[in-house]
């Protein structure tokens, strides 16, 4: 028997990441564009676990750009939010599970600006395209989430984690690696999960909160999906879709675009699965998921975009129906090679 085992522990963080976040005093911590679990989770932890009389950290989550969904996580963080005058202030950054500065959740006005401005950027992530964009970069593709990162450094620093630090990194190890059930999943991960729970993660309101509660507008949107979803390339392919109308007049908005890619991704004997979202006009958003021995990462950078081997996306500045008739082909070639 073969035993998967994490390259990543706690005596493998890099001490030039430690010794970046120590000596930040005021601090932005900043995910990616509309943040799911696993950004969430990593960047309100270390918010935390670094907060001490010594350093005010601070979040970035600029409106509109946090789903429903995950209100909840800031709420138990409790840790303040980054306004522009937080930004000027900033003697550095922490980015989380981001790969590219450009996708830094920061707002729209200042990602048109130098919001770094020469302060060092602090960037942990797993993404295997990482741009390695930071001042001191951590990537590690072969971990699952970001926020199992997060923990190592946390333990590798000596810094306390409570019930609900240990509750939002376990948030998005439980999303990002889809209740530990993907090859990312590790014997290391399992372990520091159990750690977390120990630690007073709450193992059964999470699965309630991110695995089986669903408002009236997401359970609508879920139906849309299922409809819009089609088969092609003999059952390898299957993809689906949602327009502007459509995610809005469930009540619906891009930020709550996450999950609905399993829908195609769950029908048996595909391969590759493609959700294609118009959650602004004009915008569509691509999420590509593999399945067996398939990578569909090189196929997302085709189209501009990252992420990791069998979980990727791209953005494409054109309506819906043009976004598919592009993609749709070269993902049948790309299944065909």
């Amino acid at each position: 028997m073969t035993t998967t085992v994490s390259p990543v522990s706690t005596e493998s963080v890099p001490g030039d990441v430690l010794e970046a976040l120590k000596r930040l005093r005021a601090p932005v911590v900043i995910g990616h564009v509309v943040p799911d679990a696993d950004a969430l989770g990593a960047m309100l932890a270390t918010a935390r676990a670094f907060a001490d009389e010594s350093c005010r950290p601070t979040v970035a989550l600029p409106p509109g750009s946090l789903s429903k969904r995950l209100e909840f996580m800031p709420e138990w963080a409790e840790v303040p939010l980054a306004n522009r005058d937080a930004f000027t202030a900033a003697d550095g950054f922490v980015v989380c599970d981001t790969a590219k500065k450009s996708r830094a959740n920061v707002g729209a006005e200042l990602a048109q600006t130098d919001w770094s401005a020469g302060r060092p950027v602090v960037n942990i992530d797993h993404h295997g395209t990482n741009t390695q964009f930071g001042d001191v970069n951590w990537a590690e593709e072969t971990v699952g989430s970001t926020c199992e990162l997060v923990y190592y450094l946390l333990c590798a620093d000596g810094r306390a984690i409570d019930a609900v630090t240990a509750s939002l990194l376990y948030a998005g190890m439980l999303t990002d690696t889809l209740g530990f059930s993907l090859p990312t999943t590790t014997a290391s991960a399992l372990r520091a999960c159990a750690a977390l729970t120990e630690a007073g993660a709450k193992v059964g309101e999470l699965g309630e909160r991110l695995c089986r509660s669903q408002r009236k507008s997401e359970f609508d949107l879920l139906r849309i999906v299922y409809a819009n979803t089609r088969i092609a390339a003999g059952g390898d392919l299957a993809y689906s879709s949602a327009s502007y109308d459509e995610i809005h007049d469930t009540g619906c908005s891009a930020a709550d675009i996450d999950d609905q890619i399993n829908i195609p991704r769950s029908l048996d004997g595909v391969r590759l699965a493609i959700l294609f979202t118009e959650g602004k006009r004009g915008k569509t958003r691509i999420n590509f998921r593999g399945s067996g021995n398939l990578t569909v990462v090189e196929l997302a950078i085709r189209f501009g975009g990252g992420g990791h081997a069998q979980a990727a996306g791209a953005v494409l500045d054109c309506g819906l129906q043009e976004a598919m008739e592009q993609v749709v082909p070269k993902a049948m070639e790309y299944l065909e090679s």
